[in-house]
């Protein structure tokens, strides 16, 4: 366990580095300039072109590309993503301060999707009517489909301007949090869904469900104390791209709905060109995906005891633990003999 937990380790730095890389060059590569955007001579305002420069020497603009990267990437080391230049705010303050408003509406928008996405996979494969099973399997693609800003607007213009049921703008209070988090939570619920169904109908094709059902146990026991527990280990595989979902979505989110937060300060930095505060973002997003996917790896054996990190030190933990949960779903017969085993003694 230590020799995987160094390798991942090495391979966090490795994409961690990678990410602060390529939005460096990302952004030198752009043909305008930061300061001047920032004192407002694109706009037409006049500047001073002395004033210019000292500023563009106040942020290590004028000196040659690899020293400035280099500079940069020392100080994000030791924890320092530099000042903004349209604000002069230290990053890692502007951050902290964007963080805890996208943090309530990650994380309500996280549990709804993952209540609402479980829910109705459960319910499209345990039903036994076809039409509503179809129905209810149409759902999850149409919700990834639709633009995450059309949801905001249309649900602004029921629930807030017709119904006035919830406030429109803002971010004060548990009102202000419910639409965007429904709107947030659509698609990442969506992809739950969609992913957690494919592998229940997969699940449900096995044979130790039918050595269950010969057994006399229950469609809704099967259902939840063996074909749920299986299947949910691709739907956890997914929690990377559920957390990117989540990221991404609350850039569209917070500009509709007026909030607050990472999204918005994203935004602005983007259109302004703030060099340091986009590639703290950057970098602040990497290491959330790092983290996520590494506790992904670390509770895989909880889910299902069977997959290990025997092979991970040689650099196949995720391989391994991807390629295993794909053979639980797809019914190995070291599982189907297992879980029968499980069967037999609780019937």
């Amino acid at each position: 366990m230590l020799r995987y937990l160094g390798s991942r380790i090495l391979q966090a730095v490795g994409v961690l580095w990678a990410a602060f890389t390529v939005s460096f060059a990302v952004l030198y590569l752009l043909p305008s300039d930061p300061v001047s955007i920032a004192a407002g001579a694109d706009a037409g305002t006049p500047v001073d072109a002395a004033a210019i420069e000292q500023l563009q020497s106040r942020y290590g603009l004028d000196q040659p590309v690899w020293v400035q990267y280099w500079h940069a990437l020392s100080n994000a080391v030791r924890g320092d993503l530099g000042m903004s230049i349209s604000t002069g705010q230290q990053v890692t303050d502007a951050i902290a301060a964007a963080l805890p408003s996208t943090l309530v509406l990650a994380v309500t928008a996280l549990v709804l999707a993952v209540v609402l996405g479980t829910a109705l996979a459960v319910l499209a494969t345990y039903t036994r009517l076809g039409w509503l099973r179809n129905l209810l399997l149409c759902l999850p693609p149409l919700g990834v489909a639709v633009p995450t800003f059309w949801v905001g607007l249309l649900l602004l213009q029921l629930f807030s301007f017709r119904l006035r049921l919830f406030p429109a703008f803002g971010d004060q209070g548990i009102a202000h949090v419910i639409l965007p988090a429904v709107t947030l939570a659509l698609p990442t619920g969506a992809v739950i869904a969609q992913v957690l169904a494919t592998s229940l109908q997969t699940t449900w094709r096995q044979p130790f469900i039918e050595a269950a059902r010969a057994k006399g146990a229950s469609r809704l026991r099967i259902q939840t104390r063996h074909a749920l527990k299986l299947s949910s280990i691709p739907a956890f595989t997914i929690a990377g791209v559920v957390v990117g979902n989540l990221l991404a979505g609350s850039v569209v989110v917070e500009t509709v709905f007026s909030r607050s937060g990472i999204g918005r300060l994203t935004q602005t930095a983007v259109m302004t060109q703030d060099i340091p505060v986009v590639q703290g973002i950057v970098v602040f997003s990497a290491t959330v995906f790092v983290l996520v996917n590494l506790a992904v790896d670390l509770l895989y054996p909880l889910i299902d005891p069977r997959i290990t990190h025997g092979g991970t030190a040689s650099g196949e933990s995720r391989g391994t633990a991807s390629s295993e949960s794909r053979g639980t779903a797809s019914g190995g017969q070291n599982a189907a003999d297992e879980t029968l085993l499980e069967v037999e003694a609780r019937v």
